[in-house]
């Protein structure tokens, strides 16, 4: 079921794209497209800005997803909409890791571990590009070894059944940066895969994943 997301905007007085960016969130609440805006004037409350780590303005919040500068009403519409649905949500950090933006997608992953199921729907697309892909393995290597990637275990040891053997190859470097025994296992039984490339990476991941488990061995 979509969900209609709110808005918050950060502007000052002299920003010359604030209002452009104003009237289109404006007209997406109209639309119903946004539940409600939140505007605040950074100049009178700049401890807003601190909060949320605004370095300019206009600073754009759709759901959970930042934006910063000139946005046009069509591309507010769109991350609205991004920000309405889990496929929306996938689209939505795909477009952001093909713009190079893969710090505000691990910023919404560490705000929201909930949405790494998305960042895991693009994983499981065999369409998904590759900078996309290189951009999930970056957001997943900042999550290595956490509570939050390791509750993904069953996703991973399903992503690494798939059909696709480049799938599987990703899923053997997701499988070894869980530092989980039960991952370890897995990627034994992934080094007599059936293509030569997933039996290369699964042995390279395998050996790192026990010198992890083998350090932290008390």
């Amino acid at each position: 079921m979509p969900i209609v997301p709110d808005a918050l905007l950060l502007l000052t007085s002299r920003c010359p794209y604030c209002p452009t960016v104003l009237q289109g969130l404006s007209e997406l609440v109209k639309s119903g497209k946004i539940g409600r805006l939140e505007v605040v004037n950074i100049e009178i409350h700049p401890e807003v800005a601190e909060q949320h780590g605004a370095r300019g303005v206009p600073w754009i919040r759709i759901g959970d997803f930042e934006l910063e500068g000139l946005h046009s009403p069509a591309e507010l519409a769109e991350w609205a909409q991004h920000a309405s649905s889990q496929s929306g949500l996938s689209d939505g950090f795909a477009a952001l890791l093909k713009d190079g933006q893969l710090g505000k997608v691990i910023n919404t992953i560490r705000n929201n571990p909930r949405h790494l199921d998305a960042l895991l729907h693009l994983a499981a697309a065999p369409e998904t590009e590759l900078t996309v892909r290189i951009g999930i393995s970056a957001v997943l290597e900042d999550l290595q070894g956490s509570p939050v990637l390791q509750e993904k275990l069953p996703a991973l040891l399903e992503l690494s059944q798939h059909e696709d053997p480049r799938i599987r190859t990703d899923a053997a470097h997701y499988l070894m940066l869980t530092g989980l025994p039960q991952a370890a296992e897995r990627l034994q039984a992934m080094t007599g895969d059936s293509d030569s490339s997933v039996r290369e990476v699964a042995s390279d991941e395998l050996a790192e994943l026990h010198e992890l488990l083998d350090a932290a061995a008390p």
